[in-house]
């Protein structure tokens, strides 16, 4: 009796005996609905056989005994979800004890997600093909010299590591970018700022006499400058540059649209857009001024340095990491905020609370900005408190300032390290992986093997047994060919099966 309630499974060649009554205890699962007349099923030897993983069913079999599923650490996580959603169970039974190291994997998937986002890809003919939208022409091998010369322009001007002369465009656009920058710096430089006395916009006569001589002298109030004639041609030609490579870039992009919501397009044609108007305004009005707000948009051009974030593999890996620490931030500044607006409100109130006719802080924004400067631990020195009870909120400040910041900082220091470790891992990463071919195409090319190529292969082997030794390698070579053969006559069904598909289509 007992004998016929048990049942034998052979998962990986490894042997498994349990009850029938074990496996139904975990309804509307593969083990669950186990018969005899399934295909997997040895009559002979009386078992189920499954082409498993042994180690995880080991564990899946304690979980039917025991209704509780723990996680084997000598297995990785993806593996041992595929494993549970080919016996039907559910992942997210796993025990508590082992939930931590199982979801692991998870966040592992998910670096590894966003550092493929970040690699430096070059794109297929047919990927590019289907990102500018004629696909179909190029299956149909009928794309004519615009289609083929606009991806590679594009590629050029937005893809610096696809080729060597898109390298050498991006050096050029580096320098232009960096010398763009030094010029805007030493614009307000007095060594190369050039005052013009025609355009002063006050003159204020004033008659003093200075001890010991008798001087007049004339003062003024605001005099415009103009910057130095070499600087506006090295700015005229840097972003002459940057005006070409935007109408390139604009020309040959896949999509208008996708070319705006870059935000370092943006930057771009603002800060270009910016200077040609500076420079129409100097060269249209009367006197050559420039107005100081077209100069106030001229910051915008100190934003291109962004752009050497799309050339630098650690400039990305730090941006993500703000990003993935962005609740840690916000937490961050939400403490540091409240620390403020309680300490300033304090010290106010502490130093009017004595006699201190000294006192430093004549309103609470004052102390809103004492209470900045104590908490980042910086400490100007130009306003102090006076009082006792003022000193001690100013040992307060500083120490939930020191705390404050100390805190989340391991955290984002971790986000770091790990999306630095995968992308160092993954540079290493051997590029062509070995194909293994799936289930699916393995059984295709048995289905589709010559009938005839396979009795004459095991009339060969069963011959085999009864010639001579020295016989036995040339058989063996006339077996290998007829293996190659039949593979050649699959693949060649294959291709012909996938270009009818491609013609219907």
């Amino acid at each position: 009796m007992d004998a016929d309630n048990r049942v034998i499974l052979n998962v990986g060649g490894v042997r498994h005996e349990t009850h029938k009554h074990v496996l139904k205890k975990i309804p509307a699962t593969r083990l669950s609905k186990l018969t005899e007349n399934l295909a997997n099923y040895d009559p002979v030897l009386k078992e189920y056989f499954f082409d498993r993983h042994p180690d995880v069913f080991t564990q899946i079999l304690n979980y039917y005994r025991t209704g509780k599923l723990h996680y084997p650490t000598n297995v990785c996580g993806p593996l041992f979800e595929e494993e549970l959603e080919f016996w039907g169970l559910d992942s997210n039974q796993v025990e508590p004890c082992c939930w931590m190291t199982y979801t692991q994997h998870r966040n592992t998937q998910e670096t590894l997600a966003v550092i493929e986002q970040l690699e430096n890809r070059t794109y297929t003919d047919e990927e590019l093909a289907v990102m500018f939208g004629w696909e179909d022409d190029y299956l149909a091998n009928n794309l004519n010299w615009w289609q083929h010369l606009k991806p590679k322009i594009w590629s050029l001007f937005d893809q610096p590591w696809s080729s060597s002369a898109a390298r050498m465009i991006s050096t050029i656009s580096i320098f232009f970018i960096c010398l763009s920058t030094l010029v805007f710096c030493l614009k307000a430089q007095p060594s190369f700022v050039v005052p013009n006395l025609e355009n002063m916009t006050a003159i204020v006569f004033n008659w003093s006499v200075i001890p010991g001589s008798q001087t007049k002298y004339i003062g003024l109030t605001q005099v415009r400058t103009t910057t130095d004639d070499v600087l506006l041609f090295v700015d005229l030609f840097c972003n002459t540059w940057f005006a070409f490579e935007i109408i390139m870039r604009f020309t040959f992009c896949p999509s208008k649209l996708y070319f705006f919501k870059d935000t370092l397009n943006l930057i771009d044609f603002v800060a270009t857009l910016s200077f040609f108007v500076e420079m129409t305004i100097r060269f249209l009005t009367r006197h050559g001024e420039s107005y100081d707000t077209v100069q106030f948009f001229g910051i915008i051009r100190i934003m291109r340095l962004f752009r050497l974030a799309k050339h630098s593999s650690g400039l990305k890996i730090l941006i993500q990491t703000v990003k993935a620490s962005a609740h840690e931030l916000i937490l961050l500044v939400f403490v540091v905020v409240l620390g403020i607006v309680l300490y300033g409100s304090l010290i106010f109130y502490a130093e009017r609370s004595e006699n201190n006719p000294e006192n430093d802080f004549d309103s609470i924004p004052l102390g809103l900005w004492w209470a900045i400067v104590t908490m980042c631990t910086i400490g100007y020195g130009d306003m102090v408190p006076k009082t006792s009870v003022g000193m001690i909120i100013g040992c307060l400040c500083a120490l939930t300032g020191v705390l404050t910041l100390a805190l989340p900082m391991p955290v984002i220091v971790s986000n770091f390290e790990m999306f630095y470790s995968h992308a160092q891992a993954r540079a290493k990463l051997p590029k062509k992986r070995r194909r293994v071919l799936p289930p699916e195409e393995t059984k295709m090319m048995l289905r589709h093997r010559p009938a005839k190529v396979t009795a004459e292969t095991n009339k060969h082997a069963v011959a085999k047994t009864d010639v001579k030794p020295e016989r036995r390698s040339t058989l063996r070579a006339i077996e290998m060919k007829l293996e190659r053969r039949a593979t050649s006559k699959v693949i060649d069904i294959n291709s012909a099966e996938k270009q009818q598909a491609r013609n219907k289509t």
